[in-house]
């Protein structure tokens, strides 16, 4: 998915949603531009569309991807910001970059897509596949001496991966602990406003 200038699209949407803007540099940059243009929306619909971009250039899908995932989250029980928050935090992608087996989501899902990583001792293509609890992620034997990990061992020493993921970091591997993520995970977004946006 191509999105642009991280810094500028950052800065306009007011959260370092990217790995690159999530350092000391960007908020430096982002308070001198605090009067600039690139100001938060004051509207209700204009705010729900800023939760909403922001989400979904965090977890780096496409807007047909995120409505299917509203879609989905509505269609459940439940409160739909927590099934949302569900879908979107159990793909695969995410999972590796949560865990520290990959450094960036762009990175992860380029790893995936390249069959870099199994599901249960199975090579998964799709970024985008759910996993579940029980389910156990390693990097795929035939990938570990590639370049793309090169720095797995000093990015895992970095990374605290939230509680419902259990990372040995010996052995690269990630188990699901449980897919109860909605009081487990930190967010830059609000999604019961993207919730509204999608219920206009």
């Amino acid at each position: 998915m191509i999105i642009g200038p991280k810094y500028k699209i950052a800065r306009r949407l007011g959260a370092p949603i990217f790995e690159k803007t999530q350092t000391q540099k960007f908020a430096l940059r982002s308070g001198k531009k605090s009067g600039s243009k690139f100001t938060r929306p004051k509207s209700d619909f204009g705010l729900q569309m800023n939760e909403k971009q922001k989400a979904r250039m965090f977890y780096g899908v496409t807007e047909k991807q995120f409505a299917k995932y509203v879609k989905s989250a509505l269609s459940k029980k439940g409160a739909p910001s927590v099934n949302l928050l569900n879908e979107l935090e159990t793909r695969l992608d995410n999972v590796v970059w949560r865990g520290g087996l990959v450094s960036t989501h762009r990175g992860a899902r380029q790893a995936v897509a390249h069959g870099h990583f199994t599901v249960n001792g199975k090579r998964v293509f799709v970024p985008s596949f759910k996993v579940k609890e029980g389910d156990i992620i390693n990097i795929r034997e035939g990938s570990r001496n590639s370049k793309l990990f090169n720095q797995t061992d000093e990015k895992l020493g970095e990374t605290t991966p939230p509680i419902w993921i259990k990372l040995d970091s010996k052995k690269k591997e990630i188990v699901i602990q449980n897919n109860s993520v909605e009081s487990q995970t930190e967010t830059l977004f609000d999604l019961s406003k993207v919730i509204e946006y999608y219920q206009r």
